[in-house]
């Protein structure tokens, strides 16, 4: 979604919504025109940790920088003279690679500091009720009060889907592979078409069928950035409903949906509820698309590819340095 804004009080006003939730203690590097990706970086405090998010920076904007290339940078800290420190040296490193700093702010809870100008101002009301209507208006969720606020909505009830597990396993082992994924495909068409939350039964077979790789495939494949949406709101209720021996698929579909549709926060959450040591391939996928900041643009040429390629595309993205695996670079898909 691309916004039209009008001042400072309103770039810091859509940031909560172009990366799902409101940043603490963050950097903040928004691109002036829609090659580039989004990304949000923890602020770093020493050195070492500077020169590691300046290198995962580096290389999610280098891959899509052309001529003319430019970002805002947006600094959300209570210490604005550190915030200040690292703004600048952020857009004198972009500079060195082509990459133009057209805005540098600070922000703490309730005002914003242009760092060029000196100009100031709180943040208003008529700012972020703007721009909520503005999102409002193309569907957009409302962001979340903090990351962590976003990662708990992902987490339901999960007793009544597992106590149907077992005699849903026994059920379908007794139907072919076939019958199971036509099932699977309409059941997901028919909440495409009217978004009737599923009730246990329909939500435990539809996780069970996904434990068969080309069933969970085909509704993978079945994602596109106009559709996007409608998976996202499928994969998240059945993510906050599955048990951990099923939630591998939900949640990766999930984090795809949301990537695919430009919320990279709520696929980082999402990747995050697949559960730990469960080696899941699109997952890595996924993992690997957003670290690298790869725009769902690309998704059209590595769908067309066989599955074997789209896997091995997604091994190739995988050269983010050490920091991303500990979540401080969150970069997300250009809005």
């Amino acid at each position: 979604m691309a916004f039209s804004i009008r001042s400072p009080d309103e770039l810091v006003a859509v940031i909560p919504h172009m990366l799902g939730f409101q940043p603490e203690e963050s950097l903040v590097f928004v691109p002036m025109r829609s090659e580039l990706p989004v990304a949000r970086v923890d602020l770093p405090t020493t050195s070492r940790d500077t020169e590691l998010v300046w290198h995962s920076i580096r290389d999610g904007l280098t891959r899509y920088a052309h001529p003319g290339a430019a970002v805002g940078i947006v600094c959300f800290a209570a210490d604005r003279q550190h915030a200040e420190t690292l703004g600048r040296e952020f857009a004198e490193r972009l500079d060195t690679i082509g990459i133009d700093t057209h805005v540098l702010l600070w922000a703490d809870e309730t005002r914003w500091a242009d760092l060029a100008t000196g100009d100031m101002g709180l943040q208003t009301d008529a700012a972020r009720e703007r721009i909520a209507a503005m999102t409002v208006l193309s569907g957009r969720a409302q962001p979340a009060a903090s990351r962590e606020h976003l990662a708990e909505s992902l987490v339901g009830d999960r007793d009544p889907v597992a106590k149907l597990l077992s005699e849903t396993r026994a059920a379908a082992s007794g139907n072919e592979s076939m019958a199971e994924r036509r099932w699977a495909l309409a059941r997901m068409t028919r909440f495409q078409n009217d978004g009737v939350r599923l009730d246990d039964k329909d939500a435990t077979r539809l996780l069970v069928a996904l434990e068969a790789i080309p069933t969970r495939d085909r509704l993978w494949l079945d994602m596109n950035r106009g559709n996007a949406a409608s998976h996202v709101a499928l994969w998240t209720d059945l993510t906050r409903r599955a048990p951990d021996d099923v939630r591998a698929a939900p949640a990766s579909l999930l984090a795809f949906g949301s990537w695919l549709s430009g919320h990279g926060a709520l696929a980082w959450c999402a990747l995050d509820q697949v559960p730990r040591g469960t080696p899941y391939t699109l997952a890595r996928l996924v993992a690997a698309a957003i670290e690298t900041g790869m725009h769902p643009r690309e998704w059209d040429a590595v769908k067309d590819a066989p599955a074997e390629d789209q896997i091995g595309r997604a091994s190739d993205l995988r050269r983010s340095p050490p920091n991303l695996q500990g979540g401080n670079v969150r970069p997300a898909p250009g809005i």
